[in-house]
């Protein structure tokens, strides 16, 4: 038998996966895994199963039905003045899939590629995969900026592209304009490919629209957009991304696609089609729902003690667990906390190669308010606890 299954089997469970599995162990409020709580926008049930009905339910193609294709493009002239066409688009079975396609199209064995840190926890086994080599790149909180000088250090000749993950889960920041220009200048003098995570491009926050990194002068030709149904409808579910790209790029892209999932279902296809041609109202009612949430959960955690970072986007919060009077390192809080407080968390060291904080801890707020305020009234009992073992 090959030893590659040996490897696989070894692998730990990812974080999401270890605490969302601790959270049913224990009957916990799971602020872990991102997902929302509250019930699918009954207008996107509809037109899924409306689409189940009157539409094909045989293979669509490969790249993705047309009219999906053309959605994204009209959404991404409307919502961020991109000048997309068809041919620079295929759809992908979620985000994640998109992001292996595109590592395993561009990266080749040997091949360095940068990833920052703290990052999502599939980036570097498939950069592994493919043969490359990742070369971590670690940001600071609070701020988690991308700094030039540190990014210069960690390029080499043997550097082909980066990952840019912008907004920033699990940090839920933004780039500004000075980082971006400077990371796309990197890429053109070093001849890049920045592979651009940006599923949360319509999660934000700040009022400001999403600057994609592929806008930007020199990067139309080595740069690589993937973006997300499932974060812009609440919908993680139906697993439903994209990849966008220059024509010639796109199509080396869907041909990596292919063999992985080849397709996505069309009634999905379909009804985040019609989604996307919703007008702005549509979407800012709903982001005003999680800025809520986000809201909420921020001042309940002020309230309680707890120093909570700033945040721009995502559904995401952390909080500074040593700022906040806590010991403990992120993971033995997170651990603690699932069983004897009943709150599941991500520790953000989990989503670090190498070197990080391990006082960081991020909870997803996209919640009722009622499981947001017993979650913080449990957390603040917690760190009571905490207090009178010290």
């Amino acid at each position: 038998m090959s030893p590659a299954h040996l490897l696989y089997a070894a692998m730990a469970p990812t974080i999401f996966e270890h605490m969302s599995g601790l959270a049913r162990a224990h009957d916990a409020i799971n602020l872990g895994q991102g997902f929302p709580d509250e019930p699918p926008h009954p207008d996107m049930i509809a037109t899924a199963a409306r689409a189940l009905a009157e539409q094909s339910n045989q293979y669509p193609p490969a790249f993705g039905l047309p009219e999906l294709r053309d959605a994204i493009c009209a959404f991404y002239a409307r919502r961020q003045g991109l000048a997309l066409t068809r041919e620079q688009v295929v759809v992908t079975s979620g985000a994640t899939e998109a992001l292996a396609a595109a590592i395993l199209a561009l990266v080749a064995p040997g091949d360095e590629v940068i990833l920052f840190q703290p990052a999502y926890d599939s980036y570097a086994p498939m950069i592994r995969r493919a043969g490359g080599i990742p070369v971590s790149v670690a940001l600071a909180p609070p701020d988690w900026r991308y700094e030039a000088e540190q990014l210069a250090a960690a390029i080499t000749p043997r550097t082909r592209a980066m990952i840019v993950n912008d907004p920033l889960n699990p940090a839920g920041t933004v780039a500004c304009e000075a980082e971006l220009a400077m990371l796309a200048e990197t890429c053109v003098r070093h001849d890049l490919v920045a592979i651009c995570d940006e599923v949360w491009e319509d999660v934000r926050f700040d009022g400001a629209p999403h600057r994609s990194l592929t806008s930007f002068p020199g990067m139309a030709e080595r740069a690589v957009k993937i973006g997300s149904a499932g974060k812009i409808f609440g919908l993680t579910g139906w697993k439903t991304g994209w990849i966008c790209a220059a024509p010639e790029l796109a199509t080396a892209l869907g041909r990596a696609h292919q063999f992985l999932t080849f397709t996505t279902p069309p009634a999905l296809q379909w009804a985040v089609a019609e989604g996307l041609g919703r007008p702005d109202s549509w979407f800012a009612a709903q982001r005003g729902g999680w800025a809520a949430s986000r809201r909420r959960l921020a001042e309940a955690l002020d309230a309680a003690g707890f120093t909570v970072l700033p945040n721009a986007a995502t559904w995401f919060l952390c909080i500074d667990l040593a700022a906040s009077g806590i010991e403990l390192s992120d993971r033995e809080f997170s651990e603690r906390a699932v069983r004897e407080a009943g709150v599941a968390s991500i520790p953000v060291s989990a989503l670090f190669e190498g070197d990080g904080p391990r006082h960081i801890l991020r909870l997803c707020f996209a919640k009722d308010g009622a499981v947001l305020d017993e979650a913080v009234h449990r957390l603040a009992s917690f760190r009571e606890k905490l207090r009178s073992e010290a």
